[in-house]
């Protein structure tokens, strides 16, 4: 089983919005640092936003600066990312992580989920 389970994914015109969700399976997450990666079809997994776990903290990959925004709920131990200005390159499996640093490298992050698909559509 998963340790930390996502939601929210699906099909999204371009220009749209999306809110995925992550929650944790069996362990309270909320002193962890918590990001999202995602694999776009025929390239390596990367970084797309981090955040620390008092919220204080955040990172955002390049290619989705200005567009995605990472929040955490504590109360709910819940992390969310909202998606705007969605492009057909943002097409891709996202996967929720947590780690002990807010780093880049998902070799610095110690917990997964399984994954949800993004699809972006022209």
């Amino acid at each position: 089983q998963a340790q930390l389970i996502e939601s929210g994914g699906g099909l999204v015109q371009a220009g749209g919005s999306l809110r995925l969700s992550c929650t944790p399976s069996e362990r309270d997450f909320r002193p962890y640092v918590m990001a999202w990666f995602r694999r776009i079809p025929g390239k390596e997994r990367e970084f797309v936003a981090g955040i620390t776990w008092g919220g204080s903290g955040v990172d955002y990959g390049d290619s989705v600066q200005g567009r995605f925004t990472i929040s955490r709920d504590n109360a709910v131990n819940t992390v969310h990312l909202q998606m705007n200005s969605l492009k057909s390159e943002d097409t891709a499996v996202y996967y929720c992580a947590a780690g002990l640093s807010l780093r880049t490298a998902e070799g610095d992050y110690k917990y997964w989920g399984q994954g949800t698909q993004v699809t972006v559509s022209s």
